[in-house]
């Protein structure tokens, strides 16, 4: 699996795990929800701003979100 789609994967999950919403993510981190869709789906890149602010509105390290998963 390629990097950003274990991110987007690892996002996703910590946001579903948390009982959020893409919408409910986006607003915590300052970022509209399509592009939250967007990094979850592995059609963007993330910034490593970008993800600092996700990981925050997730509230988890930011390592966590590059955790690859067995």
């Amino acid at each position: 699996m390629k990097l950003r789609e274990t991110v987007g994967l690892n996002i996703r999950n910590l946001r579903n795990s948390r009982g959020l919403s893409q919408e409910q993510l986006a607003l915590a981190a300052d970022l509209d929800r399509s592009y939250i869709s967007e990094i979850e789906l592995a059609k963007f890149s993330a910034s490593i701003d970008v993800l600092e602010r996700i990981a925050h509105a997730l509230e988890v390290a930011p390592k966590k979100l590059f955790n690859e998963r067995g």
